[in-house]
């Protein structure tokens, strides 16, 4: 519970077997501050069924005179309730502590399985889908961790209630013994439909959630062919569709609502009612009276906790089912059964005849330059075929492929939040540099706040060459062993690419660096040139080595620099 406890540094593995599981493993992982809110809720809700108890003793040392009882039992209910007030603060603190637990670890599990599939995750889920975990998912399932403890303490205190309503009097005990499990199934009942059309609902609205995602990033496209009201008419139609199955579901939670309030309240009206008659009839005192009456009016606090627990359980289920579902996805670049550590060494792509000499500066020029995009996948393991001293990638853990060999492509996006968190989330002290090496100072000081600055979403309030130089810059922090970029500066003008180019040899002095374009400016810097044609290398050797050599070579990167 310490500054800066959560998130954890490592969640942990999840149980992803099924949702209930996930639930669990959640709970095992905060069992400690799940046990001690558990612990803090029994003694929160014990104190508040002592001080009916109390109440009544109180009243009949008053009715028989007895003032110096009278007194004790007061400063008893004062000390009742400065211990409920202290379990009731403590519970909640560490209730506070359990959602942000069951929260953080399930966005850290999620970030980390879509760190995992990379390029598979949007082949294998909508946006729309990842979008709900990230917004409403993540809330039910805090809510139905924290939920727990209340439960267990709203429990037991009802069953302290009934034990001492029964030693009182059995009749009214036994009202309270067969009221609560009643009203439970009165519950049950409605909860599972209350399931499936959150399921549904939940469906819906990730579909609807992707379907504006993908309508947001084919705007433009759409205005261009005419589209854009054939498509936004099917967005309102399947919305209104949307707020349907929304209606459908709140009927069916105020139904939950309204049962609950019904069932307590006929409960109340029956145990005051009889005990009025006991106490009328001589059967029971008059402060055994008041005390019924004030166990079942607190009857309800606890009743609601547990029908409340249900129902958080319930909608942390129905979210849950869904991190499940993403955590079950599998990536296309799956890990060997025994990974070997990767040796220093030469990168490698047999299949093009790509070499990449350690601790160099390599260009890869492709006449297509999808043929070089390629190389890089492989060179990256984003698909099959790379090599480092000698041993494929396939056969490492793909984790330690990605701690040593860092892709930055042009399709790698900035995040909505403080842009100092978005380039160099790890505070490495290295961000002045990297931002100097990629000539992107001038953008952070034009921006009203600096470093501090709120970035839009994907960066939107960049231009292409602005996100470009900031991309390259969160890449330059990083610092991984090997680098490759694909074309870096292909949004920036000649006066801004040269000095980034400059500046790139310097930064990466000593370390590999693979840079995939056809720029002269770029060229001219590199140590070594690979020249591919048709997926296949056919020359290298320095930029002006080539220049005179290749005659296809010079007229595919000299054509830029023609009028």
């Amino acid at each position: 519970m310490g500054k800066g406890s959560l998130p954890v540094p490592d969640p942990g593995r999840p149980d992803s077997r099924s949702a209930l599981r996930y639930l669990f493993w959640l709970i095992r992982r905060s069992r400690l501050t799940v046990a001690a809110a558990a612990l803090l809720a029994i003694g929160w809700m014990g104190c508040q069924a002592l001080a009916p108890a109390v109440v009544g003793l109180a009243v009949d040392a008053a009715a028989d005179g007895q003032w110096r009882t009278l007194l004790g039992w007061v400063a008893i209910l004062l000390g009742v309730g400065v211990a409920q007030a202290v379990a009731g603060i403590s519970r909640h603190r560490f209730a506070v502590v359990n959602w942000l637990g069951a929260s953080f670890r399930t966005v850290q599990v999620v970030v980390r399985q879509a760190n995992r599939l990379g390029s598979t995750l949007p082949r294998r889920l909508d946006a729309g889908e990842v979008v709900a975990i990230g917004t409403s998912d993540i809330t039910h399932i805090g809510a139905s961790v924290d939920t727990v403890s209340r439960g267990v303490g709203a429990l037991l205190a009802v069953v302290t209630v009934s034990v001492v309503l029964l030693r009182t009097s059995v009749p009214l005990g036994l009202i309270v013994v067969l009221g609560v499990p009643l009203l439970m199934l009165v519950v049950g009942l409605l909860i599972r439909p209350l399931h499936h059309r959150q399921q549904a609902y939940r469906e819906r609205q990730g579909r609807l959630t992707g379907r504006a995602a993908d309508l947001v990033s084919g705007l433009r496209v759409l205005r261009g062919v005419g589209g854009e009201a054939l498509l936004a008419s099917r967005y309102c139609k399947e919305s209104q569709e949307l707020r349907t199955a929304g209606v459908h579901t709140a009927r069916v939670e105020a139904l939950l609502e309204a049962a609950q309030v019904l069932m307590q309240g006929l409960l109340l009206v029956l145990v005051t009612l009889l005990g009025a008659r006991y106490a009328a009839a001589g059967k029971i005192t008059v402060g055994e009276f008041v005390s019924f009456y004030a166990y079942a009016a607190f009857l309800v606090a606890p009743l609601r906790q547990l029908t409340d627990a249900i129902d958080k359980v319930t909608r942390g289920h129905v979210s849950a089912r869904r991190v499940v579902a993403m955590l079950g996805v599998r990536t296309d670049l799956t890990d060997p059964v025994s990974p070997v550590p990767l040796p220093a060494g030469e990168l490698a792509d047999p299949e093009s005849g790509v070499l990449i000499l350690p601790g160099r500066l390599t260009a890869i020029v492709a006449a297509d330059p999808a043929d070089a995009a390629r190389i890089a996948d492989r060179l990256g393991r984003y698909a099959n075929g790379g090599t480092l001293g000698g041993v494929p990638l396939t056969e490492s853990a793909l984790q330690w492929v990605r701690d040593r060999i860092l892709v930055a492509d042009n399709e790698a996006r900035l995040f909505s939040g403080r842009l100092h968190a978005d380039l160099d989330p790890d505070d490495r002290g290295t961000l002045k540099a990297a931002l100097d090496t990629a000539a992107a100072t001038d953008i952070v000081a034009d921006l009203p706040d600096g470093l501090k600055s709120i970035v839009d979403e994907r960066g939107r309030s960049f231009s292409g060459g602005q996100q470009q130089r900031l991309r390259l810059a969160r890449a330059l922090v990083a610092d991984p062993e090997i680098l490759i970029l694909v074309e870096p500066t292909n949004a920036v003008d000649a006066h801004t690419e040269s000095r980034i180019a400059a500046g790139l040899r310097s930064a990466r002095a000593g370390r590999t660096t693979v840079i995939c374009t056809s720029s002269p400016l770029m060229l001219n810097r590199v140590d070594r040139v690979c020249y591919v044609e048709s997926g296949r290398m056919v020359a290298t050797g320095t930029h002006r080595d080539l220049l005179r050599t290749q005659p296809r070579y010079a007229r595919m990167v000299l054509r830029e620099e023609q009028p």
